[in-house]
């Protein structure tokens, strides 16, 4: 989960560094630290605590100026945020700097080698080691992408690497496994990142990492190479975004721009989506219209909001296709010996496409000879690229650690799966697919009206601010949105939040009703779905009955609930399958502000990262 920045070329490396680490902070913010290649050495500083205290440091002690470098914002794994954890971790010479992202496994016994040989070792961290193994490797070979070859055969786990020497001080090498790692291009500059976003700014031409390869960077040329040393294959892609997307645009906080951006996230994502003759049409498809023909069941693979976005999924293939779905948690998905085979089709969701759970799950479902589709918005990560097929979202960076308009988008590219398999399987007709695109079409505007009208929102958010819980309640689609409303106030406000499906709230959830607790319902449309509608209102009837105050989300016209909501959101009327795409927005904006109103970091919260790349 960490942020990991390397840069040589003709710049000031601590500039190109420190800005990328500014980029990437949202993948961890416990520590960070730079190191510099200058004047025939290494100068490196670190601190605990986010960047801010980094900058100061860098400010009363400058270090000196170099054009190779590399960086690190750290989420802590193994030892504590301090600053003898955070990375760079250097020899006992100061000969070499290592950054890392992941955990080694068997660092423990690596560290027991070492130690006997007499290295001292003065962190907690498994990323030590690394630096020592390097300094030995290349005290033999004089060659750091040599010596990172040779120190990666012998680690175990998941982690990017990425190291400087200063005997090589115009040399920057990266390792891969099982963690995400990009390489930037420039014109005599070359760059090392977890993500795009921390050297768009210089450049949007991008290379790929694959599996098990490390990568030396220098100004003129990059070079890969496979972990035994054998020539790798690379692809270079171009990023279709710029700067200014991942900056905050006049925005207090990076979510709020991204609640802002939804719908024209929501419209790019639908962008192209049906061809010349009418039919729908996806990414990256490599599987056979034959194959999708056979599959038996549809599985859906995700973690956190992407696995709010895989519920509200089920709903949709099951109607549209007729197939069994199921959705899994990622992270329980191999180790409970799931049913798979090869008319299995898995959907592995996640935004970033890095998800360590998420990425395990894909593997063993390629294992049991399943079909994988994966549905990611970042072009060129590790999820997509071991699919069969990828369905991208086109939702732009998202920064903030609490998902916005990815989750949205997630949700679009579903229901386009959805349609696909319908079409392919002949369970829908092209003027009904193409009706369900309409509506589709029309929801960026719905969207868009939901926000013009959050003001009565961000004040009952304010209101509430004292409050220790609010719990969430819906039916159907609205159920797995309840879930997305209570993970956000988790996230962001810290609070006791829970979502139930409505109907289970006899079955003991109504004993948690008190005088003037907040629930917020979320009511399906009494048009689509009216026994939905009227078993809800019943259910508003029973807590507010008992005290509770009730925040109702409905659509407009639908006044049969009014009498019972102590406070009323409107939102567009859409077909049921579709609420959740304006039905959550409010629950976004909510949980911003009322995390706001309680003085949190609404972008960067306590104890999370964006990017979840480790088991």
């Amino acid at each position: 989960m960490c942020g990991i920045v390397g840069y040589v070329g003709a710049q000031s490396a601590l500039d190109v560094v420190v800005a990328g680490l500014k980029r990437l902070e949202y993948r961890g913010y416990d520590s960070a630290g730079v190191a510099v290649l200058a004047d025939g050495g290494l100068a490196a500083a670190k601190k605990a605590g986010k960047l801010i205290n980094l900058e100061k440091e860098l400010k009363d002690r400058p270090l000196p100026t170099g054009s190779t470098g590399i960086g690190h914002t750290r989420w802590a794994t193994h030892g504590g945020p301090t600053d003898t954890n955070a990375h760079p971790h250097l020899d006992n010479a100061g000969r070499v700097a290592v950054v890392h992202n992941g955990i080694i496994e068997n660092f423990a016994a690596l560290r027991a080698e070492l130690e006997e040989r007499g290295h001292e070792l003065s962190s907690e961290t498994d990323t030590e080691v690394v630096a020592h193994l390097l300094a030995e490797e290349f005290s033999s070979c004089a060659d750091l992408a040599e010596a990172m070859r040779l120190v990666c055969r012998r680690l175990e786990g998941a982690f990017t690497l990425v190291a400087t020497h200063a005997d090589q001080p115009d040399v920057v090498v990266g390792a891969r496994r099982n963690s995400p790692l990009v390489v930037g291009v420039g014109e005599g500059e070359a760059f090392l990142a977890s993500d795009v976003a921390a050297f768009i700014a210089h450049t949007r031409s991008a290379v790929e990492l694959g599996q098990d390869q490390v990568v030396e960077l220098r100004r003129d040329r990059v070079t890969v190479t496979g972990f035994d040393g054998s020539p790798a294959e690379v692809r270079a892609y171009h990023v279709d975004w710029d700067a200014s997307a991942a900056e905050k645009g006049g925005y207090d906080y990076f979510m709020l721009k991204e609640i802002a951006e939804q719908p024209k996230a929501v419209a790019d994502t639908l962008l192209g989506r049906i061809d010349a003759g009418g039919s729908l049409t996806l990414d990256e498809v490599r599987i056979d219209d034959s194959e999708l023909r056979e599959i038996d069941k549809v599985v859906i693979v995700a973690c956190g909001t992407a696995f709010h976005a895989g519920m509200i999924a089920k709903y949709a293939i099951e109607h549209w296709t007729r197939l069994p779905c199921e959705v899994e948690l990622a992270s329980e998905f191999r180790y409970r010996d799931p049913i798979l085979g090869g008319q299995s089709l898995v959907i592995a969701i996640s935004q970033s496409g890095e998800t360590m759970d998420t990425l395990m799950a894909l593997r063993h479902a390629r294992e049991q000879g399943s079909r994988v589709l994966a549905i990611c918005n970042t072009n060129g990560s590790t999820i997509p690229r071991e699919s069969d097929a990828v369905l991208y979202t086109h939702a732009g960076p998202e920064v903030a650690v609490a998902s916005t308009k990815a989750f949205l988008t997630q949700l679009v590219a579903c229901y386009l799966v959805a349609l696909y398999l319908g079409q392919v399987r002949g369970t829908k007709w092209g003027d009904e697919i193409r009706a369900v695109i309409r509506d589709l079409s029309g929801i960026s505007a719905a969207v868009d009206r939901v926000l013009e009208t959050m003001e009565p929102v961000r004040a009952l958010a304010r209101s509430l601010a004292d409050k220790d819980t609010v719990l969430f309640l819906g039916r159907h689609v609205g159920y797995p949105v309840a879930l997305e409303g209570a993970l956000k106030l988790k996230e962001l406000a810290y609070m006791h939040a829970e979502g139930f499906a409505a109907g289970e709230l006899k079955h003991g959830p109504i004993a948690l009703i008190e005088e003037d607790l907040p629930v917020v319902v979320l009511v399906p449309s009494p048009r689509g779905r009216s026994v939905l509608h009227d078993k809800i209102v019943s259910n508003i009837q029973e807590i507010r009955a008992r005290g509770a105050r009730t925040i109702v989300i409905a659509e407009e016209g639908d006044e049969a609930v009014a009498p019972y909501a102590d406070h009323l959101v409107r939102i567009p009327a859409t077909p049921t399958l579709l609420q959740p795409l304006v039905a959550t927005v409010p629950l976004q904006v909510f949980a911003c502000e009322l995390a706001t109103a309680r003085g949190n970091e609404v972008d960067q919260p306590r104890n999370l990262a964006k990017s979840v790349t480790v088991e």
